[in-house]
């Protein structure tokens, strides 16, 4: 840097021997060639005069420092330059305001120059009086007689912060670039390779340090269905140029997987008219379109599922009234053993469509479920057994079973039913043979992967991984098999409801279900269920299950339809109970106003304001020890918290056949007295 202490002399001199300087009367040195010397034009005094106003008026900046880095002599130009007067610098060390980072290459500049006489054109700052940093570009010389050194700086800051400007913005597009994963290609004209980037060929397949790909070459990765659109929408911008924005598959170079790629390629206009340099930007967005399918699939599975649940509580009310007429006229009717054997036919089919039914509200997610908690390896490895029984001998079962496995909180019933769903499928997969495998296992999902699944929350999970060796599942088969009804299988083989009733249990569950499938390769479904931090349930003292007959107690039905509640009235009746009604929530407190009953049996779902909640509620705080048990086929009815606000309240649902009713009730009405609400 000038102005700082440099080595001793090593009393070296130029090649002539001669001076590098002429000096003035002042000290100002003039600049001479070295080796030959311009005889002088003008007298001594001229000379002097014009190097002094020079000094005087230069924009620069023209130091004369000593060898010990002491300034000598300062143009008036330091006060724009540097803030400071010549006075102010005179006298004092140049050390004292180069900037700190800069001292180390100053000082090497400077024994540079001592060595060589002159200076290389390097950069030095300086530190304003004001404190922020001048840039300055120096040059000059190295006059050994004098033993000092004469340097002219010119201020390059703003030149510099403009090329400093200019590089940020270079680094940080190409940070966007990268951190945004698009792609780049470009091409002076079409019939050339286009240059891509390292972001491209990631995104292709390509080989890392693969420079360039041919037209022909980015068009035979194209998935061919989709090869024709692409390159029609490609050619236009060539002929006519412009833009060309499109979304399309590609098989990458590397592995063959198919890929959701999104392109837009831009034409620059040249000067004739005609289309000139040709850039294209590609990203990768096979995960958005996989989220984008799964939230559809949600979608239609959610639309299904409502149709589903509207359509349940008419049809599980006509059931009701056929089961509970049937059973009726089973017990009283005096027919011949084949006119019995039609009744004994139409109940087991009405009980049919009861299960039917409630294989669609599982599917719908509105199927009453009794969760409790699960030892995931205990239920596994007793249903096992039954497995076997179910799939023959020729399909062996392996468990793969890990150790400290978490429990879950989930209906047995419905999880045992899932997994015998899983495995008949498996079976009816593998005609020839195979085996099942069933693993279990403790998974951590987090918020990057539930970003991509809808309605998952981050967690801890316990996994059940039901696994075949059979013919597998093509890919447009794939995303319908939890779909109602959807069935490969011949006619009358099976209705199409298994898997939709584990995709609606797992996931009315709070769980999430995928599926892995190759054709010829098998098939793997994944259950995830969440984790149950509540304690273990304490079992509840053994009763004896008391008569099923009624002594009297007098029960209010309280249902709006006329020919369920007939069905129930007689049912009740025949059981030993009196009975009384009523057709809705109005006219059931106007009944209990009169004669409080021992049990109130109403429907949920009735029309007016009240509904059977709502009536047991107010019951309960009119008459405490008043018992309730509710029933409804509408299967958006779950009590959940209602439970609490009403104690003891029991869900009796729809249909339901007499003896279950029967058991109902003496549950209900031998049960200790519900406690008083808060």
């Amino acid at each position: 840097m000038p102005g700082l202490p440099s080595e001793p002399a090593d009393g070296s001199t130029d090649a002539s021997g001669g001076s590098a300087s002429i000096r003035d009367s002042g000290g100002v040195a003039g600049f001479a060639n070295g080796n030959e010397q311009t005889p002088p034009v003008l007298d001594r005094q001229a000379e002097d005069a014009i190097n002094q106003r020079i000094f005087e008026t230069s924009l620069d900046l023209i130091l004369v420092v000593d060898g010990q880095g002491t300034f000598i002599r300062i143009s008036p130009s330091a006060m724009s330059i540097l803030g400071y007067s010549p006075d102010e610098l005179t006298g004092r060390s140049a050390r004292e305001y180069v900037y700190p980072d800069d001292l180390d290459n100053t000082r090497e500049e400077m024994r540079f120059a001592r060595h060589n006489r002159v200076t290389r054109n390097f950069e030095c700052r300086y530190v304003h009086k004001s404190g922020r940093v001048v840039t300055l570009w120096w040059t000059g010389v190295w006059s050994e007689p004098e033993g000092q050194y004469f340097f002219i700086g010119r201020d390059v800051t703003e030149r510099t912060e403009i090329e400093r400007r200019i590089r940020d913005a270079a680094a940080r597009h190409a940070l966007a670039v990268e951190i945004s994963e698009i792609g780049l290609a470009s091409a002076e004209t079409p019939n050339e390779p286009a240059e891509a980037d390292a972001q491209f060929n990631r995104i292709y397949g390509q080989p890392a340090d693969k420079s360039h790909i041919g037209a022909g070459e980015f068009l035979r990765q194209i998935h061919p269905d989709d090869r024709d659109r692409v390159a029609a929408g490609v050619l236009e911008v060539i002929r006519e140029g412009g833009l060309y924005r499109g979304e399309f598959r590609i098989r990458r170079a590397d592995s063959g997987e198919e890929r959701w790629v999104r392109a837009a390629t831009q034409t620059v206009t040249a000067a004739a008219g005609r289309p000139g340099r040709f850039l294209g930007a590609h990203l990768d967005i096979t995960d958005l379109r996989v989220t984008q399918l799964q939230l559809q699939q949600a979608q239609k599975m959610e639309a299904i599922g409502n149709l589903t649940g509207g359509m349940a509580h008419d049809f599980n009310n006509l059931l009701g009234i056929i089961i509970g007429n049937l059973d009726l006229l089973s017990d009283h009717a005096r027919l011949d053993p084949a006119d019995r054997d039609l009744l004994h036919d139409a109940l087991d089919a009405a009980s049919r469509g009861a299960d039917l039914t409630r294989r669609l509200l599982a599917f719908a997610r509105r199927q009453p479920l009794q969760p409790r908690r699960i030892e995931m390896n205990q239920m596994v490895a007793g249903i096992a057994g039954l497995l076997g029984r179910t799939l023959g001998e020729h399909i062996p079962i392996s468990l793969n079973l890990a150790d400290d496995i978490w429990p879950v909180r989930a209906d047995p019933a419905q999880l045992e039913a899932a997994l015998v769903n899983l495995a008949t499928n498996a079976r009816d997969a593998m005609p020839g043979g195979g085996r099942l495998i069933i693993a279990t296992g403790n998974r951590q999902l987090d918020e990057d992967y539930a970003a991509t699944h809808a309605e998952l929350t981050p967690g801890d999970y316990v996994l059940i991984e039901v696994s075949d060796t059979g013919t597998g599942i093509p890919p447009e088969i794939l995303a319908h098999i939890f779909e109602p009804f959807f069935t490969t299988k011949e006619p009358g083989q099976g209705t199409g409801l298994g898997l939709s009733m584990v995709f609606g249990f797992v996931k009315q569950s709070g769980g999430h279900l995928n599926v892995y499938s190759e054709p010829g390769a098998g098939t793997t479904f994944r259950l995830y269920l969440p984790r149950d931090r509540q304690g273990a349930e304490t079992a509840a003292p053994s009763e004896v299950k008391a008569s099923a007959a009624g002594s009297g107690e007098t029960v209010l039905v309280v249902e709006d339809n006329p020919g369920m509640r007939r069905v129930v009235q007689r049912q009740l009746t025949e059981l030993g109970y009196r009975v009384i009604e009523a057709d809705g929530a109005a006219a059931a407190l106007a009944v209990m106003e009169r004669e409080p009953p021992s049990l109130l049996f109403s429907d949920i779902v009735m029309p007016g304001e009240m509904n059977g909640i709502a009536l047991a509620r107010e019951a309960r705080a009119r008459w405490p020890e008043i018992r309730v048990i509710l029933t409804s086929g509408f299967p958006d009815t779950r009590l959940g918290g209602d439970s609490d606000v009403v104690p003891g309240i029991r869900l009796l649902s729809k249909p339901y056949r007499r003896a279950e009713l029967a058991e109902a009730l003496r549950e209900a009405l031998e049960a200790d007295p519900p406690a008083p609400s808060a």
